[in-house]
């Protein structure tokens, strides 16, 4: 009876198939509920004493080979199949690749860098975690100066002098104090105000300043420049300049743009007006050419700055500015065909 045994488990070992049907039938014949392992089990009680223990221990080498041999065969074949379901048929469809896209701040951002780039600025960037000096004292803010109140900031409690900055005019200043005459630079970056969060305001947004240095440099350079850049970036070419306050330049202005009033949007934007804010500019104040070691008799300059999440929001008719930081997939997605 062992021979026999042993003779099948012989057999186990050299069977080979090329089909999982092949291999269920192999299945049944040895472990079926009328297999081959079933009459060796019902036959045990007639192996005399003496013999039982090695007829059980061939009995179960059978059960194991024929198992093992069962699980080798079904893996290797239903590895095959699924191969050559994935690879075999070269002519399907390939599994389409998501596109990804640009965000709206990164589309503006882009444009304006072009647009000013194309008259010779190039772009600087500096820290987003900055000293007093840069982002106040060497820009006309002494400490106590009252116009601080108009931007509120994120301080860094274990030193009083480290905070966010609050503009990228820090970044102008770094630039000034390691560059000389003549600078034609833009300064893009996320900036932070301890602001209340709101659709039309947040506590961190995108800004671009420009900085233009040079000997003769006039505010009607300034104004040649903004109806540039408000002609190539709205195709809008009429602008107004409104006499304002900033410590850093004097004189100041606030730049509108001609919007129009086509739509009842446009009419919203404007509140009727047909104007529209778009940025703050000046002539550099000499005391801060001073603080940057540049001498204020020799060279003049001006300075622009613009939110670039405002105009995201133009352009693109954004209701709500938290819309822009939230990573809603369904908000970005409609970005897929943006440059």
């Amino acid at each position: 009876m062992i021979e026999t045994i042993q003779e099948h488990i012989a057999e186990v070992e050299k069977f080979t198939a090329t089909s999982i049907d092949a291999v269920e039938a192999f299945r049944i014949k040895y472990l079926g509920k009328k297999g081959i392992l079933n009459d060796f089990f019902a036959e045990f009680k007639n192996v005399p004493n003496e013999e039982k223990k090695a007829f059980g221990q061939a009995v179960n080498e059978l059960k194991n080979s024929a198992t093992e041999k069962v699980n080798a065969l079904k893996d290797a074949l239903e590895s095959k199949d699924e191969e050559k379901g994935r690879f075999g048929d070269l002519t399907r469809p390939a599994t389409p690749l998501e596109l990804g896209s640009r965000h709206p701040i990164s589309i503006v951002r882009n444009q304006i860098i072009d647009i000013f780039s194309r008259i010779g600025f190039n772009v600087s960037e500096g820290p987003e975690i900055e000293d007093d000096w840069h982002n106040f004292t060497a820009l006309n803010l002494p400490e106590y100066h009252p116009a601080r109140d108009m931007q509120d900031t994120f301080f860094v409690q274990t030193d009083p002098d480290i905070l966010l900055r609050t503009h990228t005019s820090s970044v102008q200043v770094r630039y000034m104090e390691n560059n000389q005459p003549p600078i034609r630079t833009i300064s893009p970056g996320r900036v932070y105000r301890n602001e209340a969060i709101s659709a039309r305001s947040h506590c961190f947004f995108h800004q671009v300043e420009g900085l233009y240095i040079d000997k003769g440099v006039s505010f009607a350079d300034l104004k040649q420049t903004l109806q540039y850049f408000t002609t190539e970036m709205f195709g809008k070419s009429r602008i107004r300049l409104r006499p304002s306050y900033f410590p850093f330049t004097e004189p100041s202005a606030e730049v509108d743009v001609y919007w129009g009033l086509e739509t009842e949007t446009d009419y919203k934007m404007t509140k009727g007006t047909g104007w529209l804010e778009i940025m703050g500019c000046g002539m550099v104040d000499p005391n801060v050419l001073e603080n940057c070691g540049i001498d204020s008799k020799t060279y003049s300059g001006f300075a622009f700055g613009m939110g670039i999440d405002r105009i995201a929001l133009l352009l693109h008719q954004i209701s709500d500015i938290r819309m822009l930081s939230e990573n809603d997939l369904r908000f970005l997605e409609q970005f897929k065909s943006a440059l």
